[in-house]
């Protein structure tokens, strides 16, 4: 068994499927040989573990080794709860006295926490919130994310609809928070390229989930598609509204990868042939991801996720860094430079760092069937993030 291979089945036998985040911890394995008395590497996982988000957030987190250091994992529940983020944060970073932080799921959670970590100079790896602002205005060194900026995903869904020309209006349908705004204002940017015209924004108060006013509303618009962000229960509870009241055969239901991301089996016949674009898919068809799959069935006799590659990816970004120096928590700038000009080679497909430390990677085109996300094409290569985040970010 190659190096390569037992890292990742001991990566796997860490893993907890389903988790957005905790599963940065569920890594590649030792990096060297460990330092007899060398101090714990400590890694504070703030995450959803009750709440809206909590399927996305909830893991098993065990054992595992970085640069040869042994881990000690400190957790803290976020509950989606922003005004609990910085209490929750300087608990991690002032009481535990971690070296990293691994999180979160909730975009307002995640800025808060920014605005900690910035100050305190702690590597903060973000494995799936998609605030823009984490690599614009609030970028800084220690900030990585490792999955995605909302409006990539918007971008690349809208920028598909653009080029179907029987697809000249669409109604937009979200939650009105941070994250909603972002992925409606990424698929007007892709969308309004090709001309098409987005008839009406309608949002929804989160976490509400009650849809049948607006769905009356699209049916009296008749739009060619309505374009939607939702996710996890909210994601299923739409899905199954929007079929049952007679829309989805009529009016093509699209969005973000998460509004079918963990809720195909919840959303049962309103699922089916939904399409949506995300930096990863079922049936990519690489060697790289063929292993990966393999390996994680094996382990789980389940289907990986976007959210175990966003675990895997920040373990590798990780790895990258404090391979570099040998596990030595205390060469900061060493391990930053080491992640921000590393090249992943991910489940997903290669992806590298931008100079505000979001990913540039390929968003996939995808297209439920059966209890899969299938690949049905790229959608975008190599898609950079919003210019006018990049723009913001000012990296000291």
């Amino acid at each position: 068994m190659n190096p390569n291979e037992l890292g990742r089945r001991q990566f796997m036998r860490h893993a907890a499927a389903g988790a957005a985040g905790a599963a940065a911890m569920r890594l590649c394995g030792p990096l060297g040989v460990r330092a007899e008395g060398a101090p714990r590497i400590k890694v504070g996982l703030m995450l959803p573990y009750t709440g809206t988000f909590a399927p996305l957030g909830t893991a098993q987190e065990n054992g595992g080794k970085l640069g040869g250091r042994d881990v000690e994992i400190s957790k803290v529940d976020d509950e989606s709860e922003p005004g609990k983020a910085t209490d929750n944060i300087n608990r991690l970073i002032n009481r535990d006295k971690v070296d990293v932080v691994i999180g979160t799921v909730h975009s307002g959670v995640a800025a808060a926490m920014i605005h900690v970590t910035k100050a305190a100079g702690v590597l903060h790896i973000i494995p799936n919130a998609g605030l823009a602002a984490a690599t614009g205005p609030l970028c800084a060194p220690n900030i990585f994310r490792t999955s995605f900026s909302n409006w990539q995903s918007g971008f690349a869904m809208g920028s598909v609809l653009a080029g179907r020309p029987k697809v000249r209006k669409v109604v937009t349908l979200s939650w009105k928070y941070a994250a909603g705004e972002e992925f409606v204002k990424g698929f007007r940017d892709g969308y309004g390229k090709g001309g098409g015209q987005i008839v009406k924004d309608l949002w929804v108060p989160f976490p509400n989930v009650e849809f049948q006013a607006l769905l009356t509303e699209i049916a009296a618009l008749k739009p060619d598609a309505t374009y939607a962000f939702f996710a996890g229960a909210g994601a299923g509870k739409l899905l199954r509204d929007y079929a049952q009241a007679g829309l989805k055969d009529k009016i093509p239901l699209v969005g973000p990868g998460f509004l079918t991301e963990g809720v195909i089996a919840a959303a049962g016949p309103g699922a089916q042939g939904v399409e949506t674009c995300l930096h990863y898919a079922d049936g990519l068809g690489t060697k790289r991801d063929d292993a990966f799959r393999a390996a994680y069935a094996h382990s789980f006799n389940s289907t990986p996720d976007v959210y175990a590659v966003a675990g895997y990816d920040s373990g590798l970004l990780l790895k990258a860094g404090l391979g570099a120096v040998n596990g030595d928590v205390g060469k900061k700038k060493q391990i930053w430079v080491a992640m921000e000009t590393a090249t992943i080679d991910s489940p997903r497909g290669k992806w590298r760092l931008s100079k505000a430390h979001n990913p540039v990677q390929d968003l996939y085109l995808r297209r439920v069937v059966g209890t899969e996300n299938k690949y049905v094409s790229v959608a975008v290569k190599a898609l950079d993030d919003d210019p006018a985040m990049k723009n913001a970010c000012k990296m000291a």
